[in-house]
């Protein structure tokens, strides 16, 4: 096995890890985001009016954004464990050539090398 094979394959385990990691977050947003509801129905709640400190809505829709962001890097984690299967993991979607290994390991759902990442509009 060479050694780009051997780090890929270290790697194949860091997008399990992380993918277990984004799901307990996921499920924590669930917990808080039930709690805020909870918390917002009840008719004598009246934190909006509190000047000291955040409101109920306030946070719920910071948990919201929270929660989305952790379902995009899900998604991308899954993008990437598809790659593995079709074991096209490493490639460039964009070019075709090889991601470097550094740049797995920083990143490891990526799915362009640095120079076509670099040219993707945001």
């Amino acid at each position: 096995m060479t050694d780009r094979a051997a780090a890929l394959r270290s790697l194949e385990d860091e997008l399990e890890h992380r993918r277990r990691e984004v799901d307990a977050r996921i499920a924590r947003f669930d917990h808080d985001d039930a709690m805020l509801r909870r918390d917002r129905a009840d008719g004598t709640a009246d934190d909006e009016h509190d000047p000291e400190g955040s409101t109920l809505s306030g946070e719920w829709t910071q948990v919201q954004a929270l929660r989305r962001a952790a379902l995009a890097e899900r998604a991308e984690l899954d993008a990437a464990r598809e790659r593995v299967a079709q074991g096209t993991y490493g490639v460039c979607i964009s070019c075709g050539a090889e991601i470097p290994v550094a740049r797995l390991q920083a990143r490891p759902a990526a799915d362009r090398c640095v120079v076509c990442a670099a040219s993707v509009p945001r």
